[in-house]
């Protein structure tokens, strides 16, 4: 769970530096959010890299165990790795 923390409070951060800087530039109202969204995406990208792989790392490994699980628990063996 911690990756998930991590990354939404990064992408929270981003943003929120983002709308920051652009309100001090002179951006209000829905234009500061939407101008904010826009630039915040790619910042995301590239600054939560690690972030975000250790979220897909640890999404993957939940799927892997739940497919281990209900494989167990209907009698079958768990399917093979690919």
């Amino acid at each position: 769970m911690k990756a998930v923390v991590v990354y939404s409070l990064g992408r929270a951060g981003i943003f929120l530096a983002t709308a920051a800087v652009l309100a001090l530039v002179g951006f209000r109202s829905w234009l500061l959010v939407l101008a904010a969204l826009v630039a915040s995406l790619p910042l995301s990208y590239f600054a939560l890299r690690g972030p975000r792989a250790a979220f897909a790392e640890q999404l993957a490994r939940r799927a892997r165990e739940r497919r281990e699980l209900r494989a167990k628990l209907a009698g079958h063996e768990p399917p093979e790795e690919e």
